[in-house]
């Protein structure tokens, strides 16, 4: 094994694990061109195989096969069964272009660098092991990283809401809010709302985020006027930017048929049930050839279809907060019995270690101490980032590492200096495991907040 890793600190390896990263986490959300999209697929289509060969050296030719079909398969349209199934419990997706497939010749690149770095090194030092180790867990959290997210409630169907009495005589309509006066009745369309951080950006959270619209609006732009008492019916066209909307009020929310047209064709036709979107609703593009059309149960959308000139181009399913929960709740199993499983592994290999044990010298056991926290929080990053839909920000990053130093150097030390080490992979293991469990606490908080 430790002759097989020296090929993951080689140097193109490292370059290209580092293309890998800096391009998902920092050039994407920069730049978002061709050139961005396709670099992450030569880099990945690398690593990913020298990677997996390192693990299954007597696989290596399957690793690279497998590599180039699944590749395919999964840049492909008929794919889309999968990626469905799977975004029901990760956080992945994928863009369906075939021009991807130029970075196929990448595998055959990295065949010839295995092949050409096939030298031996003999009795390698522990720190070019666990460098290779390290560079080996970055490279499993490359394959996680994702870019993070903003917190700003949108609305994909629009948002109104009607105050009567207003006080002010001119509104000056922003990105946030636009107004339109009508006699006595002030007209306030929502663009978006600035919001926390949410357990889950779905229509459960967006459906709370409009629970009591109308009075938060009015609370917002500090206007003495009152709210519409509920039971008055009001009809209304507004004409925005977009295009002419038409909207039925129940007191200060919408509640019954909504329509938007443009230049005399309906662009846009659903019903609202007090400010939350109810049955199906219908969307065209202003040629008409397109149209999407979503379902609706009780405000959270759970169906979308695609049609192009009248033909079904896809349909999938989404989840709401009820499915969150049971997926979830699967994560949460899975991390166990993963647990589980590394446990099984070390008593096993505590029970049946190498002749003489694996020892190390006192140094190298302190470092490993004060390096273990730092490979555990990167393991952990990657299995969030794999799990969770929603990103972590800066600061919760950095609150998390100095979290799991302080929790895992002591236990590290325990570890280290009081457990006897069967074989060399269970340093591997016990961080792999302490990851688990730091995941594991992560998904069972997020239950607990997905309940409330």
């Amino acid at each position: 094994m430790t002759e097989r890793l020296k090929i993951l600190i080689s140097p193109l390896f490292i370059l290209f694990l580092a293309l890998l990263l800096i391009n998902d986490l920092f050039l994407k959300a920069a730049f978002h061109n061709a050139l961005t999209g396709k670099l992450s697929d030569f880099s990945g289509l690398f690593i990913f195989p020298i990677f997996w060969s390192v693990i299954f050296p007597k696989r290596k030719l399957l690793v690279f096969i497998s590599t180039g079909v699944l590749f395919t398969f999964w840049k492909c349209e008929y794919s889309e069964w999968l990626i469905q199934f799977l975004m029901r419990y990760f956080n992945i997706g994928r863009t369906v272009d075939l021009s991807d497939l130029v970075a196929l010749p990448m595998l055959l690149l990295a065949w010839l660098y295995m092949e050409n770095n096939s030298m031996r090194w003999s009795n390698p030092t522990l720190m070019v092991r666990l460098s290779a180790i390290f560079i080996g867990i970055v490279a499993i959290f490359s394959f996680c990283a994702t870019s993070q997210l903003r917190y700003v409630q949108s609305f994909d169907q629009p948002q109104y809401i009607l105050l009567k009495d207003p006080t002010l005589q001119e509104f000056h309509s922003y990105d946030e809010f636009e107004f339109h006066k009508r006699d006595s009745f002030l007209i306030v369309k929502i663009n978006y709302l600035n919001i926390g951080k949410p357990v889950e950006s779905d229509d459960y959270n967006k459906n709370r985020s409009i629970k009591n619209l109308d009075r938060d609006i009015l609370h917002l732009i500090g206007d003495s006027a009152s709210l519409v008492p509920s039971g008055t019916i009001t009809l209304l066209t507004i004409g925005t930017e977009q295009a002419l909307d038409s909207l039925k009020f129940n007191g200060g929310r919408l509640d019954g048929r909504f329509t938007r047209t443009k230049g005399g064709k309906r662009i846009m036709e659903g019903f609202y049930k007090m400010g939350l979107e109810d049955s199906t609703w219908i969307i065209r593009d202003t040629i008409g050839n397109h149209t999407m059309v979503k379902t609706f149960i009780n405000g959270e959308a759970n169906h979308i279809q695609y049609f192009s000139n009248d033909k079904l181009k896809s349909s999938s399913s989404i989840n709401t907060r009820s499915d969150t929960i049971f997926n979830t709740c699967v994560q949460l199993a899975t991390l166990i019995l993963c647990m589980m499983g590394i446990c099984y592994l070390l008593y096993k290999n505590y029970r049946n270690p190498v002749q003489g044990h694996f020892e190390l010298k006192l140094g190298w056991k302190l470092l490993l101490c004060f390096v273990a926290p730092l490979v555990i929080w990167l393991f952990y990053m990657g299995i969030m980032l794999l799990l969770m839909s929603d990103g972590q920000d800066f600061f919760t990053i950095i609150a998390t590492l100095f979290f799991i130093f302080i929790v895992f150097f002591p236990l590290m030390l325990v570890v280290v200096f009081l457990i006897k080490l069967g074989k060399e992979i269970d340093i591997f293991l016990y961080l792999l495991l302490f990851a688990l469990a730091c995941s594991a606490l992560t998904v069972y908080i997020r239950l607990e907040a997905l309940s409330n």
